[in-house]
């Protein structure tokens, strides 16, 4: 009854492996950056930067200083003053591996790890101020949260496009399904006269455009694994670029876009087929 080739069956196995194709991406943007965002926040609310600016002949004894007071301070699990090797790494992406850092008035760094509970930024940076004049903290959250904040925004795209996909999905299902309704009129017509209710109709309808959007689906998501298998791994230098994809059991993931799919596909040509028979003399 249900014809099983011609363009309404070549539509809705295009169309369902597009959207799933595109659907695994949309969750790969996902889980990438709800990953990224969870990263930014656990890392970088953990540790802050502190720089002291003074004369060369005080920068050392300063920074002794600021170190007493970080050990002192409750809520600081660890502090040290990074060393010029690891001064002059930071510095040579931008003025090459040659620095002459000992040369240079650079600013001294210590790196400030807290322990969970963290330390009140205000009160130290007031006795900083106090015991060390060229201290000055930065706890990273000027410019922290704006990243969390758009890492956050990012997977929200996410999963508002697979929504979009599955709502676009359902739309090209919902126009295939009427036209081969319609294009089949004469048919459940005699089927009608023959004592067929059009609840039997509906049901062979569901069920090819749902074993097709099924088949569409399943095709599109291994693709789309495909596809990601070979984009590169992550990796802390790449960053959010080298690591969009799955981990661990996050591979699970695509495999439950292709029954989403078919359950889109189900309600799609039930709706439509139950409204356009009822349209139909």
């Amino acid at each position: 009854m249900v014809p099983p080739t011609g363009i309404t069956a070549r539509l809705t196995l295009l169309s369902a492996a597009a959207m799933a194709f595109l659907a695994v991406f949309a969750l790969a943007l996902s889980v990438a950056t709800g990953r990224m965002a969870d990263r930014w926040g656990d890392e970088l609310a953990r540790s802050s930067t502190l720089r002291i600016s003074a004369p060369a002949d005080q920068i050392d004894a300063q920074t002794q200083a600021a170190l007493r007071v970080l050990e002192q301070t409750p809520g600081v699990a660890s502090a040290r003053a990074l060393s010029d090797e690891e001064q002059r790494a930071l510095l040579e992406p931008w003025f090459g591996p040659d620095l002459p850092v000992e040369t240079l008035p650079i600013p001294q760094l210590i790196e400030v790890t807290e322990t969970p509970d963290g330390y009140d930024a205000q009160g130290l940076r007031l006795r900083l101020s106090a015991e060390v004049p060229g201290a000055v903290l930065d706890d990273h959250t000027r410019w922290r949260r704006p990243l969390v904040d758009a890492a956050s925004r990012l997977r929200l795209l996410g999963w508002v496009s697979i929504l979009l996909i599955f709502g676009t999905m359902a739309a090209m299902i919902t126009l295939a399904a009427n036209a081969a309704l319609a294009a089949n009129a004469q048919v459940i017509a005699v089927l009608r006269l023959v004592g067929a209710r059009d609840s039997y109709i509906a049901k062979a309808f569901v069920r090819r455009y749902t074993l097709r959007t099924l088949g569409g689906a399943a095709v599109g998501v291994a693709v789309g694994i495909a596809a990601i298998l070979l984009l590169p791994s992550a990796q802390t230098a790449g960053g959010f670029l080298t690591g969009l994809g799955f981990g661990g059991a996050g591979w699970l993931l695509p495999l439950v876009i292709p029954p989403l799919a078919a359950l889109v596909a189900f309600v799609a040509t039930h709706m439509a087929a139950a409204r356009t028979l009822r349209d139909l003399p």
